[in-house]
């Protein structure tokens, strides 16, 4: 594969990128492309015609007369600019806009470490403002929003010294060791990064060891290092002109077999993704913006483009599908770019979810369709005819001679016509019987009753479409009744709708969650340290963010908002005093949040109240009191019971001394009885008589053994004797 790449860039061809077994041409991929341009083409018609009813307003139709009034009153535009702040506020009133819960207990660390990681990550890696107003404004002006998600990693290679390092152990050391320890557990962000990684070594040897271990320089060499610039998801709205999707998913944007999306880049910025390949071949002034018929240029790139070639713009088509590389009948994801007849990518998508990079999101769904609509498609009448009959009380009021004064001719001689204009006293003819006969103020007409009902009716039928209450008297409880509960149901009515577009970009964002948790999983670095507060740091490894979670939004409108807020404070005054303090205190701490006063809230969870010094030491002195009675208390009942032990001895003592006394009268009736029965006078002469017939077999014994020991003298006396003869 890599002789073929070779030959064929020797030979001024762009090199084969794959060595797939089945690998789609360029052909396939751009017919397919071309097969769904027609649908495309309609839907990009559709949201040409509402943002153009959206930026130019009732404009007069093309064949209106001449000289009337051209004025183009927004209804749609009004409507929208009352739904942008409704929508975004959700999102941006809370710094954790993600909620990750565990699906088992052994995730539940997991979710914790992935809830910390997104939160960081949107509210610190990604321009959260910027993006969630361009993804409202989007879906409310152009009814669909698709957004493509990314992953953007960038390194740097340095040159600098390169030490080598011996370690020893070293008890004077050890200040500075424990330094480094109070210092981590302190700031672990700028342990990671300002602490030299010797002295890091050194202080991981030393927990390991138990002792101080001191690095010390052998020497050094210079060398090549690398350090990562930029490792963070990355998030585009793409234009709704450029982005092709599927006809035939039927408006499930999983089920696409491909999405082909075009955009604006440069050979710098190809050379610098470092995942794009034959870019020697490319001619930028061959592939401009200007000649690119099937991609919708920006509005920076029609009139301006650099000169020189490494930053002039030219356009990238990616197409994300699957194919069936391997032959075997299995689709899998891949990506594949190019610039004019130039492949410049194909390889397996890098995205672990295999899944295409693009969440698709609808603000008014149409059943089975990709795209949604906006507001603007239920406008648009409503806008034409308050256009129409605005223009036409202006041209009513316009050709009117307002201010005009009108004087009958034969009324003021010259003289008295001058005393006239200038504002003197003056005569008129006497043929004249009364100058207000004689003299006429133009003014304005009255505008017909029918023109102001009609502007009302539209404005009333517009909110009653849309659901926005833009304080025109359209959506309000008088339709209902003039009584609370149908206020209440116009209010209710009004925020469902509102909660459920809101409900559906909510999903969106959710879809884009899990995209990250998958892709945090596989390409975050081995460590990342995510502030949790201004005190507390969280160390979350990449090995940790695998397991399967439910992701949910903390987000919430703000009239449901208030509810909950006088909910709680009904809660409150309620209780009254009788509820603990810190109850209480969980109650305001959740108002506050309520009400988006997030540090009131943080100072009444973390608020203690300071005791009265002298309630105190009263409080004190009444804890003393009770334990000294306490202790008179203990002291009397030990006494009570030394006294009842002592009681229980002398009644043993007692009962002992009379069982003595017993068995000593007892003795006595017994060796009286036994005197003069002659009992004891029989056993005193058995004894005796006992102890002599033992004596009599002792000796009888001592006599025994003597003899013995006569005898063996005289076998002694004979084996002498015997001998000597032997030896004589």
């Amino acid at each position: 594969m890599a002789e073929e790449s070779q030959t064929l860039v020797e030979a001024g061809m762009p090199a084969s990128l794959t060595d797939w077994k089945n690998k789609p041409t360029l052909a396939n991929l751009k017919q397919d492309l071309l097969d769904a341009k027609p649908i495309h083409d309609a839907k990009v018609s559709k949201i040409k015609a509402w943002l153009a009813n959206l930026e130019n307003g009732g404009a007069p139709p093309s064949n209106a007369p001449a000289g009337g009034s051209k004025i183009a009153p927004k209804l749609i535009r009004k409507q929208a600019e009352w739904r942008y702040p409704a929508l975004s506020e959700p999102f941006l009133s809370t710094s954790d806009v993600f909620n990750v819960s565990p699906v088992t207990w052994e995730d539940r660390k997991a979710a914790e470490q992935n809830q910390l990681v997104l939160n960081h990550q949107f509210n610190n890696q990604i321009d959260k403002v910027k993006f969630i107003d361009e993804y409202v404004r989007t879906a409310v002006d152009e009814g669909t929003v698709l957004v493509r998600v990314g992953w953007h990693f960038e390194e740097e290679e340095y040159k600098g010294p390169k030490y080598d390092y011996q370690y020893i152990i070293d008890p004077t050391f050890g200040p500075t060791i424990e330094y480094l320890e109070q210092f981590k557990a302190a700031d672990p962000v700028r342990y990671k990064s300002e602490v030299p990684e010797e002295l890091k070594q050194a202080h991981i040897l030393s927990k390991e060891q138990g002792k101080p271990v001191r690095p010390t320089v052998l020497g050094s060499t210079e060398a090549t290092h690398k350090r990562t610039v930029c490792n963070k998801p990355t998030l585009e709205i793409c234009d709704y002109r450029n982005a092709v999707i599927d006809p035939t998913c039927n408006g499930d944007i999983s089920k696409a077999q491909f999405i082909g999306y075009s955009f604006e880049s440069s050979l710098s910025d190809l050379e610098k993704a470092g995942k794009y390949k034959n870019l020697e071949f490319i001619v930028p002034s061959n592939n401009s913006v200007l000649s690119s018929a099937d991609h919708a240029a920006q509005a920076g790139s029609v009139n301006f483009n650099f000169k020189d070639k490494p930053r002039q713009k030219l356009v990238v088509q990616e197409y994300w599908g699957f194919w069936d590389i391997d032959g075997n009948g299995k689709t899998v994801p891949f990506v594949a770019a190019w610039v004019g007849n130039t492949l410049i990518r194909l390889e397996e998508s890098p995205f672990p979810d295999k899944k295409l990079p693009f969440v698709l999101v609808q603000y008014l769904p149409v059943r089975r369709s990709t795209h949604g609509e906006p507001d603007g498609a239920l406008l648009e009448d409503n806008q034409k005819v308050i256009g129409a009959v605005t223009r036409g009380m202006i041209d009513l009021l316009g050709k009117s001679a307002n201010s005009q004064t009108g004087i009958r001719k034969d009324m003021l001689d010259a003289t008295n016509r001058r005393k006239f204009e200038a504002g003197q006293d003056y005569e008129f003819n006497p043929n004249v019987p009364d100058p207000r006969v004689g003299v006429y103020m133009h003014t304005y007409p009255e505008i017909p009753q029918s023109a102001q009902v009609m502007l009302q009716l539209q404005n009333m039928e517009a909110e009653s479409l849309t659901g926005v209450k833009s304080f025109s008297q359209g959506v309000s409880g008088q339709s209902l009744g003039d009584v609370a509960a149908g206020v209440r149901g116009a209010l209710d009515a009004s925020s469902k709708r509102e909660l459920g577009i809101l409900r559906r970009l909510a999903e969106g964002v959710i879809q884009i969650g899990r995209k990250f948790i998958a892709m945090n999983a596989e390409f975050l670095s081995e460590e990342e340290v995510i502030r949790v507060t201004n005190e507390e740091f969280v160390m979350v490894r990449r090995d940790d963010l695998a397991g399967t979670f439910d992701l949910k939004l903390s987000i919430s409108t703000a009239e449901e908002d208030n509810n909950k807020a006088q909910e709680l404070s009904f809660m409150l005054q309620t209780m009254g005093n009788n509820m603990d303090p810190a109850m209480s205190r969980m109650i305001l701490s959740d108002i506050a949040k309520l009400r988006k006063m997030p540090d009131l809230a943080k100072r009444i969870e973390s608020y203690e109240p300071q005791p009265d010094p002298i309630q105190q030491e009263i409080a004190q002195l009444q804890v003393a009191k009770l334990k000294a009675e306490i202790m008179e208390i203990e002291a009397r009942t030990g006494t009570h019971a030394a006294n009842a032990q002592l009681a229980g001895a002398k009644t043993n003592t007692e009962g002992a001394k009379a069982a003595h006394l017993k068995s000593d009268a007892d003795l006595k009736s017994l060796d009286f009885v036994e005197q003069e029965s002659g009992v004891k006078q029989e056993r005193d002469l058995q004894l005796h008589g006992e102890q002599a017939r033992s004596q009599v077999q002792l000796k009888l014994l001592d006599r025994q053994f003597q003899r013995e020991d006569m005898k063996l003298d005289l076998l002694k006396e004979y084996v002498k004797a015997k001998a000597k003869q032997k030896a004589a």
